[in-house]
């Protein structure tokens, strides 16, 4: 039996597809290695809490506007597949995601063979093949992976194998009493050990090449979280803590059963210098396994080899067929958007879900019809920057595009701005798209330093200084980028002042239109 598609992996990528799949009566089946949905998330984080926000108490009621604030729900038409219904703490527990996630593959009726340890993928004549750990195998035309980053990323570092791995290691605080602890990383896994250990071991450094960025400053939520960051307090206040900026070059254990670090600092005049400690645990994030794939469908990779290249539509570079969701995605965005993370991929899921009805199914992008007066098109466009859960969690990737031809204008959401720079909706005459962005360079000043000048709250005549987040519409005619409009910046992100928001991008829209 030849279906149309696999999809490797249930977790919530895997999930979010297959329910939309489901939902089509399309002919699928996920192969999911652990006993249940969301197998990662039943180790990781291995503190248990997550950094994504669940924030129940948000005084509104439109539950689309409520998705801004809920950055673990699939998304679903049932009302009651939101996290908010399992747990109101802010950060939650990782258990009650995989407890979401069980529930959810259960109500949407997802199809899962559990159990299914995928061990070889091969392509043959334009088909898939996977092969699991029994001998069982599985074939389809097309083939989606979304097991996430699931293989420790380890540094080329001579001794790293003398480490603890992130992924192993006891994370009981105590077994660190009164220890010196050097821990190799400077993401959030590093930064939430550290944090943990810091009541029980005597001295903690966290080292890596890069200096750390706060996730306040470069609005990426993947770079350091101040969830994670009160071990920075502890270094900034001199309490036997510190943060290296540099490179671990070489590990020995020593007679003594310690270990002889070898670092380099990145910021100084100083050469190398030995570093003496009792443990040392490895944080260095993760990276995509391709293993599994034989030299007949091995995709691609870039990022260090941590990720497999794709292009506009989430599908290898050079394999045709095989299609990305979840976290694997990022190499579309890394480090400048959201498909990292739960609250971002949901979308691109989603978007996922469009190309493929679009290419395989004749079936095109979701669209709805409006006049093509410029008040129409503007009242639209605000109408959805206002509300929209997808254009705010994806900023900078995902857009609402407007196509206008004669007297009638074509609405389209949440269609990624790769996808449709590449031409994946057609040729138009005039095309408006808009997303929401935050000001170039945003990420190089300090948010909290008052002395720094900003654009006043609904400036419309500055708002393209803007550099909080707020909508940017650009007009392509006949395909090239003909103008560009900024929709001033507000501090409750409501984007609808009439003369403010609405008259003047109407304004644009009639000079665009001629």
């Amino acid at each position: 039996m030849v279906r149309d598609y696999l999809i490797i992996g249930a977790g919530p990528a895997g999930l979010q597809l297959a329910a939309l799949l489901e939902g089509d009566g399309l002919d699928y089946l996920v192969l999911e290695r652990g006993s249940g949905p969301g197998t990662f998330f039943t180790t990781y984080p291995r503190h248990r809490k997550l950094i994504s926000i669940n924030k129940v108490n948000t005084g509104n009621t439109d539950p689309e506007i409520n998705l801004r604030m809920d950055w673990n729900s699939l998304l679903s038409d049932d009302p009651r597949l939101l996290l908010g219904h399992y747990t109101d703490r802010y950060f939650p527990q990782a258990d009650d995601l995989v407890r979401y996630l069980a529930d959810f593959a259960e109500r949407t009726g997802v199809r899962v063979e559990y159990g299914t340890d995928v061990v070889r993928i091969s392509r043959a004549r334009g088909v898939f093949t996977a092969r699991d750990a029994a001998g069982r195998t599985w074939r389809a035309r097309r083939l989606v992976v979304a097991t996430g980053v699931s293989r420790l990323n380890v540094p080329s570092v001579p001794g790293i194998e003398l480490a603890e791995r992130y992924d192993t290691f006891d994370t009981d605080p105590a077994s660190f009493t009164n220890q010196r602890v050097l821990v190799i990383g400077k993401g959030n896994s590093a930064f939430e050990t550290a944090d943990a250990l810091m009541e029980k071991a005597a001295v903690i450094h966290v080292a890596g090449p890069h200096s750390v960025r706060m996730a306040w400053k470069t609005h990426f939520v993947g770079h350091l979280r101040a969830v994670n960051n009160n071990f920075l307090d502890s270094y900034q206040l001199k309490s036997q803590n510190a943060v290296l900026d540099g490179a671990v070059e070489n590990i020995e254990r020593t007679a003594d059963g310690r270990y002889r670090v070898v670092f380099r600092y990145a910021r100084t005049t100083e050469g190398l210098r030995e570093l003496r400690y009792d443990r040392i645990v490895l944080c260095a994030g993760f990276r995509f396994d391709a293993d599994v794939f034989d030299q007949t469908c091995r995709p691609a990779l870039v990022i260090d080899d941590r990720f497999p290249e794709q292009t506009s539509a989430f599908e290898s570079v050079n394999v045709p067929g095989l299609y990305f969701a979840g976290t694997l995605t990022q190499q579309r965005d890394f480090k400048r958007s959201t498909n990292g993370f739960i609250h971002g991929f949901r979308y691109g899921a989603r978007a996922l879900h469009r190309i493929l009805r679009s290419r395989h199914h004749d079936t095109p992008w979701p669209s709805r019809t409006l006049a093509a007066a410029p008040e129409a098109v503007a009242d639209a466009v605000v109408a959805r920057v206002n509300r929209s859960s997808g254009l705010w969690q994806q900023f900078g990737f995902l857009g609402d595009v407007v196509s206008v031809d004669g007297d009638t204008a074509r609405y389209q959401e949440e269609v990624p701005l790769d996808h449709v720079a590449d031409g994946g909706l057609g040729p138009a005459a005039h095309r408006f798209v808009v997303d929401l962005e935050y000001g170039p360079g945003h990420d190089q000043v300090d948010p909290f330093d008052v002395g720094i000048p900003r654009v006043a709250e609904n400036d419309a005549e500055h708002a393209a200084d803007s550099a909080y987040l707020h909508p940017v519409v650009r007009h392509y005619r006949d395909g090239a980028l003909a103008g560009v409009h900024h929709l001033a910046e507000n501090l409750e992100n409501d984007w609808d002042v009439p003369a403010v928001h609405q008259q003047p991008l109407a304004a644009f829209v009639k000079s665009c239109l001629g």
